[in-house]
C-alpha cells in the first residue's frame, strides 16, 4: 500500500509489478507514487537523503521542488526524537517535497552558513534559500502544515 503524495489517496501495487520495473502511479490522480526499498511489512519507504557540504549545491540549490533539511547530530536526544517524522515524511511527500538530513558535526560549512545555534532545526529550503525554520521538537502535524505553506508559496 502506497499513499499518493498529490491526493492522499491508499494506492495496493502488487511487489511483482515493481521487481519488473513497471512505474506506479495513483490510480485516482495518475500522480507518480514514491516507490524506494521495500519493508519487511510490505510498505514501500523513501529515506531521506544524506546532504554534506560537497553535495548541498547540488542536491539542494538544484532542487526543483521545496526541500525539507533535517539539521541534526548523533548525540542529540531530540534529533532522535523527530527522525522517525522526518522518515514518514520522505515517503509521504516524495514528489512534492525533497527531505534531507545534515549532520552537523560531519558539515560545518553547511551548518554555519545558516547559522544553526540549536538542533534539531528543520530549514525549508528553495532553491537554497531558507524560506522557514522549525527549531526543536515539533509534532508531525505542525512540520506539515509549515511544508504546506512552503508549497503554495513556492507555485
Amino acid at each position: 500500500m502506497i499513499i499518493c503524495p498529490a491526493c492522499g489517496t491508499t494506492n495496493r501495487v502488487p511487489r511483482e509489478k515493481l521487481e519488473q520495473g513497471l512505474k506506479a502511479v495513483c490510480g485516482r490522480c495518475k500522480a507518480p507514487l514514491p516507490v524506494a526499498s521495500t519493508t519487511g511489512q510490505g510498505t514501500c519507504s523513501m529515506q531521506p537523503l544524506t546532504i554534506t557540504d560537497a553535495n548541498f549545491s547540488a542536491e539542494v540549490e538544484s532542487s526543483s521542488v521545496p526541500v525539507l533539511l533535517d539539521m541534526w547530530a548523533p548525540w542529540c536526544g531530540p534529533c532522535r526524537m523527530v527522525a522517525p517524522v522526518i522518515d514518514q515524511l520522505a515517503t509521504e511527500m516524495d514528489g512534492r517535497v525533497r527531505v534531507a538530513k545534515l549532520n552537523i558535526d560531519e558539515n560545518p560549512i553547511t551548518s554555519e552558513r545558516f547559522a544553526i545555534r540549536s538542533i534539531p532545526a528543520l530549514l525549508v529550503l528553495e532553491g537554497g534559500r531558507e524560506v522557514d525554520r522549525i527549531v526543536g521538537v515539533q509534532p508531525k502535524q505542525e512540520i506539515v502544515r509549515r511544508l504546506e505553506r512552503a508549497l503554495v508559496s513556492s507555485t
